[in-house]
């Protein structure tokens, strides 16, 4: 555990009588952390905290590592009580803000962002499919119903003037979309993640991929002239095996979140695990590398939990 987590767990009066018998203020607290698709980088990033927060923070009972269907179905959780900290999608994450009152308890609030996804339109790479309006008419997996992927691909192809009835349109979460392309099933699938992903990664090692530029047609634009949101950004060549040119694309951020009510203390301590053991985060996947102090703040229209924000003001001096 950090030394400022003791210090201030020391404070607390009785828990600090727990602490000098050796253990730990937070032994008590049994942490249920919602990621996503167990190919996906929530779930390889919330397993490695889980191992970090029981170690640093003297957990009695490791953390429960849940799979999900992604930002949807996590957000859903946070504010059903049955998960505790959750990854979301920026996009998501502002529309589920827009259903709760001030002062409830089970608001979200977040203890950081932690990377960006980039969106992906994955397609073999001989595909006639270039820009978006290609997809029209065409099998295509538009991500899992639960999903952030789901969301945000209706709204790309919204900008693109399609619907999900423009397409053959399929609802499947990751492993079965990288298998139904892989088997020639499906044209092309939605998917919303840290680069790389290693479902991804997997399948451009077994077959030629291309992604879809997004720039294309314009779509990019008319995306962040309705949802801002959203950010451009670009998957640089070799990005994936196969991919010889950078491909441009959209970015969404990526916050950890908690209910409002969660106490300062916990709160405070889960953020200052995230960035002490950012390098052991990073060796299990690489999206961890982005984990920045001052960018981890950036979570509007989120707010920051009162224990982040105190954890930040306290890093700065």
């Amino acid at each position: 555990m950090g030394r400022r987590t003791l210090l201030r767990a020391a404070a607390l009066g009785p828990l600090g009588a727990a602490l000098a018998g050796c253990a730990s203020p937070f032994a008590g607290v049994a942490l249920r952390i919602a990621t996503g698709s167990r190919q996906g980088v929530y779930f390889a990033l919330g397993s490695a905290l889980a191992g970090a927060w029981r170690d640093e923070l003297g957990l009695a009972v490791p953390p429960e590592v849940i799979g999900t269907a992604g930002s949807a179905e996590n957000m859903d959780r946070l504010a059903a009580g049955s998960a505790d900290v959750v990854f979301s999608q920026v996009d998501v994450a502002a529309e589920r803000l827009t259903r709760v009152g001030a002062g409830d308890p089970g608001a979200p609030r977040a203890l950081a962002r932690v990377y960006d996804d980039v969106l992906h339109l994955v397609v073999p790479a001989g595909s006639p499919i270039v820009a978006v309006p290609d997809l029209r008419g065409r099998r295509v997996s538009v991500g899992e119903a639960g999903s952030g992927v789901i969301v945000v691909s209706e709204r790309v192809l919204g900008a693109a003037g399609l619907t999900f009835a423009d397409l053959q349109a399929e609802r499947l979460g990751l492993v079965d979309s990288v298998e139904a392309v892989a088997q020639g099933r499906i044209d092309a699938f939605f998917w919303s993640g840290g680069l790389p992903t290693p479902a991804v990664a997997g399948l451009a090692e077994r077959m030629p991929i291309r992604l879809v530029d997004l720039a294309e047609g314009g779509v990019l634009a008319a995306l962040r002239d309705r949802y801002p949101v959203y950010a451009p950004g670009t998957v640089p060549a070799r990005g994936y095996a196969q991919l010889a040119e950078p491909v441009t694309t959209l970015l969404g951020r990526n916050f950890l979140l908690v209910r409002a009510g969660m106490p300062d203390d916990l709160a405070a301590g889960l953020v200052e695990v995230l960035f002490q053991e950012r390098e052991g985060l990073a060796a299990v996947t690489a999206s961890a590398l982005t984990i920045d102090l001052r960018a981890a703040i950036g979570t509007q229209p989120v707010a920051l939990h009162p224990g982040a924000l105190r954890y930040y003001r306290e890093e700065r001096g």
